[in-house]
């Protein structure tokens, strides 16, 4: 295994559509798949998409944690180590909403992004069998950002009020300010 070097903003992998897999059972895909896994894991990412790590073909890789999934109000399951290859998504309600995201290609930044909140999604796995799923909340969130990866377009080129996008560590703070209650 090994630790992969991520590509940020500006690299143009990053901004390139990227290929179909040709035969998921691949063995050169399975070891980029444990590649990316060991890579999101020492990023502490939740996804990680192939063109992130220079790799130009349809693969991506996500978990969803139980305590990130109710803090952004969902059931609080989560969602296993994933695997999409050739992943597609389909919007199962035109309902969006504006949530916070960042990305392992844009360190230290963060910005509000509109997502479908239903999708369906179908992809394959490593042993080449096609599975169809559906995903709400933040779930369908981690899915819509890392295939947009897959399709040249980082999570700023979605942001509707730019005024919403700034450092993480400034964007938390007055998040937790808006939050306070005031002292009247």
């Amino acid at each position: 295994m090994a630790i992969l070097k991520i590509a940020r903003m500006g690299h143009p992998i990053l901004k390139a559509k990227a290929v179909p897999v040709d035969d998921p059972t691949r063995p050169d895909i399975a070891e980029l798949v444990e590649n990316m896994i060991e890579t999101m894991h020492d990023a502490n990412g939740t996804g990680l998409a192939a063109p992130q790590v220079h790799v130009p073909l349809r693969v991506v890789v996500y978990t969803v944690y139980p305590e990130r999934d109710k803090a952004e109000g969902g059931e609080g399951q989560g969602v296993p180590l994933t695997v999409l290859i050739n992943p597609e998504i389909e919007p199962l309600s035109p309902e969006k909403k504006i949530g916070p995201e960042g990305c392992l290609s844009i360190p230290g930044m963060m910005g509000e992004v509109p997502r479908f909140t239903h999708i369906r999604y179908s992809a394959y796995d490593l042993d080449g069998e096609r599975h169809v799923r559906e995903a709400n909340g933040f779930h369908a969130r981690v899915i819509q950002h890392e295939c947009d990866h897959l399709d040249g377009i980082l999570y700023p080129y979605r942001i509707e009020d730019m005024s919403r996008f700034g450092f993480t560590e400034e964007m938390t703070r007055q998040a937790h300010l808006r939050e306070e209650p005031s002292e009247e």
